[in-house]
């Protein structure tokens, strides 16, 4: 379910396991991809995820009985993305304000009972903010929500290794999910003004602070080998992982709950 195309007695009627909340950035990817890409990633992914979910039913202590639902929230497009502010279109907030919106968002979530959730996340400048939002948030004394994070393009296998920006993966699943916002006759131009790998490293330490400091066009790696085909394999192996994670969270909870039974007994 999304949550942005429901009305509000679908939701209170509604048996919500667990919230999705997308979390992307806006901000350059390269001649060829839209500045929007991060978010339609993770929402992509984070949408067939939430289809998915209810398949199976619970494990552990709730054995047999039916899932509820997966319900993704509207992304969150601006994130952690400053070191693209040389680029035309980058917007970017700081990690602190980010933290702050994110935080809150979840725990709006909690306020209506829907106290399981999942960060899922299209922007590696999100990566570190993300996983402390989760931290806090689970440890809020204020409700009983627990949260963690996910990043797609760390869950598609040995594909991991070759994430780049505005390379072959974010190319592949753009041209699987929403091939007609990539530029092909844009294609050329931005594999010949890729860098190799993303920064300047000495001695294990990145140099370079923006992204302009080696990239020219600001793309990393080839998006040529970006082929929609690969963006059909990388689309099915993350949003497996998600929906995998989203089943651990709710039969985490529920096997907590159970240890506090027996513990009262």
């Amino acid at each position: 379910m999304r949550l942005a195309e429901a009305t509000w007695t679908d939701v209170r009627d509604a048996d919500v396991d667990v919230a999705v909340i997308p979390v992307g950035s806006t901000e350059q990817h390269g001649p060829h991809a839209p500045l929007g890409t991060d978010t339609l990633n993770a929402v992509a992914v984070a949408d067939a995820a939430a289809s998915e979910y209810g398949s199976q039913p619970r494990s552990g202590v709730a054995d047999g009985v039916p899932r509820g639902e997966a319900v993704v929230t509207p992304p969150i497009p601006i994130g952690v993305a400053e070191e693209h502010r040389a680029l035309d279109g980058t917007l970017w907030v700081t990690p602190d304000t980010f933290r702050a919106y994110v935080r809150e968002t979840a725990a709006s979530l909690a306020a209506h009972g829907v106290d399981r959730v999942v960060f899922a996340n299209g922007h590696g400048g999100n990566v570190e903010a993300l996983a402390e939002v989760a931290r806090r948030f689970s440890r809020d004394p204020d409700h009983d929500g627990y949260a963690v994070a996910f990043t797609w393009f760390e869950s598609v296998g040995e594909h991991a290794g070759s994430m780049g920006h505005a390379g072959p993966l974010e190319t592949a699943l753009l041209r699987a999910t929403n091939g007609e916002l990539v530029r092909e006759d844009r294609i050329e131009d931005a594999s010949e003004g890729a860098a190799d790998r993303w920064g300047r490293w000495v001695s294990g330490v990145n140099l370079a602070h923006d992204s302009v400091e080696f990239t020219d066009n600001g793309v990393v790696g080839d998006p040529s080998e970006g082929t929609a085909e690969l963006g059909e394999e990388l689309l099915d192996r993350a949003s497996g992982a998600l929906v995998d994670l989203l089943r651990a969270v709710v039969d985490r909870d529920a096997a907590d709950t159970s240890r506090d039974d027996r513990a009262g007994e």
